[in-house]
């Protein structure tokens, strides 16, 4: 959704609220496309400071479906964005880039909501997403799901070699 800045250089110190529905359904992160499960929609607040300067506040609530990184089972992760950004319509693109500020979700006086959204969403992303604090993971020689049962395969080291490092991975269980 496109919110045109336009009608805010009007008057210094003038100060409108938008609340603005999120159109997108899915996520694209780093790691692979999230669906999106819950969204509220989004309330921003935007204030001409001055000579073409705008401020963005507000916030966004939303939960994405995250598989585990252990077990692949899909967990729902809430996300409380915080919104705070200036924006100075003054510069251009290019002047953007060069000073590593491109924010892509300004075009010409459009604010493209989505955009705003998926550039916050990008760094609030976990480094590591688990179902559970003690998930056990797949087993490596079968793939079953060891949070479900147990599976009854070996659990030795393929390398006789590795047996060592094994031990010490029992010692402080982080495998």
């Amino acid at each position: 959704m496109l919110i045109n800045v336009s009608e805010l250089f009007s008057c210094q110190g003038k100060v409108k609220t938008y609340t603005q529905s999120l159109e997108m359904e899915q996520f694209q992160g780093p790691a692979g496309c999230y669906e999106i499960v819950k969204k509220e929609p989004v309330v921003l607040q935007i204030t001409h400071l001055k000579e073409r300067k705008l401020k963005v506040q507000g916030e966004e609530n939303l939960t994405l479906l995250m598989p585990c990184d252990r077990c692949l089972t899909l967990v729902q992760m809430p996300f409380h964005l915080l919104i705070d950004e200036e924006l100075d319509m003054n510069q251009s693109h290019e002047e953007r880039v060069e000073a590593l500020d491109e924010q892509p979700y300004i075009s010409g006086y459009d604010l493209d909501v989505d955009q705003l959204i998926k550039s916050l969403l990008i760094t609030e992303l976990p480094m590591k997403v688990l179902c559970k604090e003690d998930c056990k993971g797949l087993c490596d020689q079968c793939g079953k799901n060891r949070n479900l049962g147990v599976c009854g395969c070996e659990n030795r080291p393929s390398d006789p070699r590795m047996a060592a490092i094994q031990d010490i991975f029992k010692q402080f269980k982080e495998v």
